[in-house]
């Protein structure tokens, strides 16, 4: 399965902005971005006036590295979106949202979205009593999402919801920590995700 293994911080340094990809390094004063606020490279410091097509491409890459997809990935999404019912720009963002190894951030058992696909990755994750390692896995309205760990792991996930104490659980699930059980309540929203994301400019950047 292939996936991004740089460096993250510079990621974030080129977007401009904190993508949260390091969990709680990200709000402390060793963020890249807080102290490096220029994009990477020997050209960071030249101040570029995006075009239309750039503006469209940000945007896109925003939220590819928001939810760890590669582009393959992403134009599979886009494509699946776009042939379902609905709007083709929130329904990208539902898709993306849906993702397991996203559901398992969300809920705090991991500080990143990397950390929380390592833990899919490692049969800690099961969907309906059953075990499921695949972070791409989309879960559905009235799926039940368990945490099973034996003791030694299972510090480590206590460690990452105190450290995700801040960030609540979003609407559309229901979580109780001390059983690590979660529910599906609904399909996710644009509204329920934290980050401000224009899916127009992504919609607009493909149909080119």
């Amino acid at each position: 399965m292939a996936r991004y293994t740089d460096a993250v911080c510079r990621l974030c340094r080129r977007q401009g902005e904190k993508l949260f990809l390091k969990g709680s390094r990200c709000n402390s004063p060793k963020c890249a971005v807080a102290k490096r606020a220029k994009p990477p490279g020997q050209h960071g410091q030249i101040r570029q006036k995006l075009s239309n097509y750039g503006v469209q491409l940000r945007e896109k890459q925003k939220l590819k590295r928001m939810y760890g997809v590669l582009e393959k990935q992403f134009r599979r999404y886009f494509k699946l979106a776009s042939r379902s019912k609905g709007v083709t720009g929130r329904v990208l963002l539902q898709l993306l949202e849906r993702r397991l190894d996203n559901v398992v951030f969300r809920l705090g058992l991991g500080v990143s979205h990397a950390q929380a696909r390592q833990a899919v990755r490692h049969n800690f994750i099961y969907v309906n009593s059953k075990r499921v390692n695949i972070p791409s896995y989309l879960v559905d309205k009235d799926d039940l999402v368990e945490l099973k760990a034996k003791e030694k792991a299972l510090n480590k996930f206590k460690e990452n919801l105190e450290q995700s104490k801040d960030r609540s659980v979003p609407a559309w699930l229901e979580f109780d920590p001390k059983t690590y059980h979660a529910k599906v309540l609904r399909l996710p929203e644009k509204e329920d995700i934290p980050s401000t994301i224009q899916e127009q400019l992504i919609v607009e950047l493909y149909s080119k």
